[in-house]
């Protein structure tokens, strides 16, 4: 698995790690039943603490991209190819991450940028 962390960037490391295998799993790069490495090792192989990959695996397990099958193994969860996300440079997940950098760049916590796009989508549909 490729990942790489960019330590000048204001994206803090875990999300980096959970936008990028996201991205991954959803070009069908990291297949459903695929063994991700474990936190330990992927902290090890990108020089991070735990805690980080942790955070990264948690994240992706909510957003259902990954099952957490025992202590040591986690395992993608590949979507349905008709449920993937468009990553494309202009694609849905580029905007919405340059929505989430622009929230950052403001001070927003991720509970607040959450709450504003569910306020937002609940005004759209009104």
């Amino acid at each position: 698995m490729n990942i790489a962390i960019d330590t000048s960037s204001p994206v803090p490391p875990f999300e980096q790690i959970r936008a990028g295998i996201a991205e991954l799993i959803a070009a069908g790069i990291l297949a459903d039943g695929t063994h991700l490495p474990s936190v330990r090792q992927l902290a090890a192989d990108l020089e991070l603490a735990p805690g980080t990959v942790q955070r990264a695996y948690t994240e992706l397990r909510t957003a259902g991209l990954v099952d957490a099958r025992s202590r040591q193994r986690v395992v993608v969860t590949a979507p349905n190819p008709a449920e993937r996300v468009d990553l494309r440079p202009g694609g849905l997940t580029a905007a919405a991450r340059r929505y989430v950098e622009q929230c950052r760049s403001l001070g927003a916590s991720d509970e607040e940028i959450r709450r504003a796009l569910l306020l937002s989508l609940d005004a759209a549909t009104s």
